[in-house]
């Protein structure tokens, strides 16, 4: 999939940022796009964060939507994966949700 210019450098900025979430932490597609200054692209997010494979120092494990759910899980290459990592930094996952989410969430909105 080809992308412009400016969706490629959209891409880097979301990588820079979840590069930032703090082990043991998590952080919502919705949350990175406010923090970006595109409130509504959380799905743009979510499109940088299927791409994040190719970059492996970007922790795409740690983001989730905006309930705590592994929505992204699929794009791992093995289904628990994503749960696998975030487990073994300390989060609880049930029903594929991250539990007690509130605890666990960055907002680097706030946290930057």
């Amino acid at each position: 999939m080809n992308y412009a210019p400016e969706t490629e450098n959209f891409f880097q900025k979301v990588y820079a940022v979840a590069a930032l979430i703090p082990y043991g932490r998590v952080t919502s597609y919705g949350a990175i796009a406010k923090y970006l200054g595109a409130a509504r692209s959380s799905r743009m997010v979510g499109w940088a964060m299927n791409g994040a494979s190719n970059h492996p120092e970007v922790p795409a494990h740690r983001v989730v939507n905006r309930v705590g759910l592994l929505t992204g899980k699929h794009h791992f290459p093995q289904t628990n994966l994503m749960q696998q990592l975030l487990e073994n930094e300390g989060v609880e996952i049930k029903d594929d949700k991250v539990v007690h989410f509130k605890k666990h969430f960055w907002d680097p909105v706030i946290e930057l």
